[in-house]
């Protein structure tokens, strides 16, 4: 459907006011967190860098684009933190569970902690950063900072699909999620959202709406391969994106009910 031309520039100019307002928040934040961040505990510093910085973009992006979100199954959550396995399509995504699990070790490239003022504060937080040129190294890195991290109360957050997928779609999952769960012995959760209807990948523009998050009962481990887990988590992973699509649920549906 052809969005027309008015309406276009309106999303444009309101996506124009939210990335300034993110890149001035951005830079004043990064600053005050490197300045005052270090003299913190961990959690207290998580809370001040990742928390209150998230919040305020989330709320920023309300005011300028009209975009707001929903959480189902929060009952669901471990009282112990465990092992994060997120849809991944959109920024936002990366912003939201920051906020909604605290404190929280991210799986990402180390090149992001080399931008500017974001990867200077981010560096703060021992995300687990990994280089993706070297596998093995990377694998062997996940797993040894993931279960430390997990020992000393911090939920693990994994993209499991890797790169971003499109809305409605789930790829085929890495092996790094699988191997983390099977080597720790923790619970995985799995969470669902339609994030790319309102802030598409790759897109300056955003549309205004609802954005559903959908978190699953906790998938139990133990005794389960790798390679079992993540089977496991794509059937439900799937039939969560399917059903928040309103697309017909697939035989996934019964895996995750």
């Amino acid at each position: 459907m052809t969005v027309p031309y008015p309406l276009k520039a309106i999303r444009y100019l309101q996506a124009s006011m939210f990335y300034t307002g993110y890149t001035v928040i951005t830079i004043i934040w990064g600053t005050l967190s490197i300045l005052l961040g270090w003299l913190m505990p961990y959690r207290m510093r998580f809370d001040f860098i990742i928390g209150l910085w998230t919040r305020m973009i989330l709320a920023w992006l309300f005011l300028t684009c009209g975009i707001r979100h929903q959480v189902e199954g929060l009952e669901h959550i471990p009282a112990q933190p465990c092992i994060l396995f997120a849809k991944h399509e959109s920024t936002w995504e990366t912003l939201a569970l920051q906020n909604l699990f605290r404190p929280q070790a991210t799986i990402i490239k180390k090149e992001l902690l080399d931008i500017p003022f974001f990867g200077w504060a981010f560096r703060m937080l021992r995300p687990i950063a990994i280089n993706r040129k070297e596998p093995r190294a990377a694998l062997k890195q996940l797993i040894r900072k993931g279960k430390e991290r997990l020992a000393e109360g911090i939920w693990v957050l994994v993209f499991p699909e890797g790169t971003r997928t499109p809305p409605a779609e789930v790829k085929a999952f890495q092996a790094g999620g699988g191997v983390l769960a099977a080597n720790s012995g923790v619970p995985v959760l799995v969470i669902a959202h339609d994030a790319g209807r309102c802030w598409p990948a790759h897109n300056f523009i955003k549309s205004p709406g609802l954005i559903r998050v959908r978190i699953a009962p906790p998938i139990s481990t133990e005794g389960l391969s790798a390679k079992a887990i993540n089977a496991r988590a794509h059937e439900v992973l799937t039939a969560m994106t399917q059903e928040l699509a309103g697309a017909p649920v697939s035989a996934a549906a019964d895996a995750a009910a």
